[in-house]
């Protein structure tokens, strides 16, 4: 870090020139390199690429349209409408029409991957589906500084990423292996014989349905959440139906996924929540059926829309221990949950310091003022 110092002092003492990306790449439409078939399979050789989190969407045998990558030819992959992107090195087809290939234009005094870093320090939230690269990304000023002062970045950023990888890779693994420790004592807590009495779910706790909401009715930030059809919330709502702590699932869409909540909130007409009774607490219950999910993914009605009716949930069978015995197994999984899940603890608080520190370095080394 103190070698680039002295190098930007003394090759930017009066700061660098800011330019806008769209002035230094070209971007190529991807209509010829679109994947035709969605057979993937793993034994395949050619990987289709999304620019969004999934990255790689799977292999395909295709062998025309390909796009043609390499470490001396990399392009960055930009999703046009998430703004999400990558940096790729290899051979690729992609499956979106709104993606777009950026290039450095001909003759443009820039390396390449310094200009890749440089994007990651853009803040930029799309707030509508729109195509952003032209209309809005494309006109981004990021710093130019001389030539060897990006490729030094580069190369610090570089052992960074590489460092930040291998760490993330361990600490993933070790992470997988405290989640499957977790199922594992969850199942085992959660599994009773005719020691305990056994009832449909429908006569210990009330089913009730959410009630529907337009999407003019949503909003991006409020103070409650609304599910639909995923555990996901779709947006957010001035007003709960829901006003204390419940188990809910999901009846259409992500039909089968369980959710809990802790707080209000807005339950959509695709969402069944539970109503408890003096015989069982929501977690426990959050916590049983959360063992339940193979069983219950099985009774989805797959169609256009797959559908989980109230009836195969209610006649569910639940084990009743005492509430004494419920609360002992709920601090027990609580704590292996935070262990395995919650940023604030253990290896994820670990994970998510390395990569906010990583992110930090990337953000001051690319800080610079303008000349101008």
């Amino acid at each position: 870090m103190a070698k680039i110092g002295e190098l930007i002092k003394k090759l930017c003492p009066d700061g660098v020139e800011f330019k806008e990306l769209g002035d230094i790449l070209e971007y190529e439409q991807p209509t010829k390199y679109l994947v035709k078939s969605t057979k993937y399979d793993d034994d395949f050789t050619t990987p289709v690429l999304t620019a969004g989190q999934s990255f790689i969407l799977g292999y395909t045998d295709e062998t025309d349209g390909i796009y043609k990558a390499s470490e001396e030819n990399p392009t960055i992959i930009f999703d046009d409408f998430t703004t999400s992107f990558h940096w790729v090195n290899f051979d690729f087809k992609v499956k979106s029409s709104a993606m777009k290939m950026l290039r450095p234009k001909e003759n443009s005094d820039i390396v390449f991957r310094f200009i890749y870093y440089a994007m990651k320090c853009i803040d930029y939230a799309p707030q509508d589906h729109a195509r952003h690269w032209i209309s809005k990304y494309s006109k981004f000023p990021i710093p130019i500084p001389p030539f060897p002062v990006q490729e030094e970045i580069v190369k610090i950023l570089d052992i960074f990423t590489e460092l930040e990888t291998e760490l993330e890779t361990e600490l993933e693994t070790e992470l997988e292996a405290r989640r499957k420790q977790y199922e594992y004592y969850r199942d085992e807590l959660l599994t009773f014989g005719d020691e305990v009495e056994w009832k449909e779910l429908g006569e210990v706790v009330k089913l009730q349905r959410g009630k529907r909401l337009v999407k003019s009715q949503l909003e991006e930030y409020g103070d409650y959440a609304v599910y639909q059809n995923s555990i996901t919330p779709l947006g957010y709502y001035h007003d709960s139906n829901v006003t204390s702590d419940t188990t809910f699932i999901i009846s259409a869409g992500a039909a089968g996924e369980i959710g809990y909540s802790e707080v209000g909130f807005w339950a959509a007409d695709d969402v069944y929540f539970f109503l408890t009774q003096n015989s069982i607490t929501s977690k426990y219950l959050y916590y049983f059926l959360s063992t339940q999910k193979n069983k219950i993914s099985a009774q989805v009605r797959r169609a256009s829309i797959p559908r989980l009716s109230k009836t195969v949930v209610e006649k569910l069978q639940i084990p009743i221990p005492s509430l004494s015995e419920q609360q002992r197994i709920v601090a027990i999984l609580d704590k292996f949950d935070a262990l395995a899940n919650d940023l604030s603890v253990g290896l994820p608080a670990e994970l998510n310091a390395r990569r906010k520190q990583y992110e930090y370095y990337r953000n001051k080394l690319l800080s610079f003022k303008s000349a101008g």
